[in-house]
């Protein structure tokens, strides 16, 4: 029966998994030249690393220096929704919270809206007459112009995103067995032990995915540089398409996520290793 299944799962794999990563690859390692004919080449690799001043320092050329703001601005982003977002899920799986599903509700319903136009939400709030800027000149405070500035970017970010940090890890603390907390507590560990100790080990799981979940398309995003940077905040996202669909470098683009998808299988590996460890150390400790 399971291999009746099977095809077309595996088919469509193929088209638009496969079939796309093949073409990406392709294009990365070949060039064009004047006569028409297509040859192989690494030089698109080349460019990324060397910029175009290769007399320059390393992480000041320009390609190098899209990518290092690109990976700080995507760890900042998994920091602050992992802040913020792993006490909400605590607070969620906890027996004591009686709103948990409304407080949920909060959290699933702005997913159900299309990420663009979530976005563009903010270019209202934010704006120099905005909502924000009007109640703050209501209290007599003075206005924020944050709009088109880093801040913005990363609230956008932070915004979108937190959803995929919180749900994970509420998934892997509401299926935590309470017999382990209750043996920790009657063999006389106190609270923050036994949060420590053996709540959060038990719910790394859920923690590296939602880290996962925020990282790698906090890495990858352009829609949010663009609209809340004013297409003024570069990213390697907004590099890819501006060499797709603005440049029409393909080879240069498809070299790019390339380096965009080794970047994202390093920190998979590590994650996924970190993980291993952390639940084999949290097993033992328990």
């Amino acid at each position: 029966m399971k291999r009746l299944f099977a095809p077309p799962y595996v088919v469509w794999l193929t088209i638009f998994v496969v079939l796309p990563l093949l073409l990406i690859g392709y294009y990365s390692i070949t060039a064009i030249d004047a006569a028409g004919n297509t040859y192989f080449t690494l030089r698109h690799f080349r460019l990324f690393f060397e910029g175009t001043e290769p007399g320059q320092p390393f992480f000041s050329r320009l390609y190098v220096n899209v990518a290092i703001r690109s990976l700080r601005l995507a760890l900042l982003t998994t920091v602050i929704t992992f802040v913020l977002g792993y006490p909400v899920a605590y607070i969620m799986a906890g027996k004591g919270f009686s709103d948990k599903s409304v407080l949920l509700f909060l959290f699933i319903a702005p997913m159900w809206m299309n990420f663009l136009v979530r976005t563009y939400a903010w270019l209202a709030i934010l704006s120099r007459h905005g909502i924000l800027n009007t109640f703050l000149t209501w209290l007599g405070l003075p206005i924020l112009d944050i709009l088109f500035r880093d801040a913005a970017v990363l609230l956008g970010m932070v915004y979108n995103f937190l959803p995929f940090m919180v749900l994970p890890i509420y998934t892997a603390l509401k299926k935590m067995d309470p017999k382990v907390i209750e043996a920790a507590q009657d063999l006389g560990a106190n609270s923050p032990n036994v949060f420590f100790r053996v709540v959060f080990p038990l719910s790394m799981p859920g923690v590296i995915s939602g880290i996962t979940m925020v990282f790698m398309p906090a890495a990858a995003t352009f829609i949010i540089p663009n609209l809340l940077g004013g297409g003024q905040y570069f990213l390697l996202g907004n590099l890819v398409e501006q060499q797709f669909l603005r440049v029409g470098n393909w080879n240069f683009g498809s070299a790019i996520a390339v380096i965009m998808i080794m970047m994202m299988l390093v920190s998979t590996v590590f994650l996924s290793r970190f993980n291993k460890e952390e639940v084999r150390e949290g097993g033992a400790r328990i």
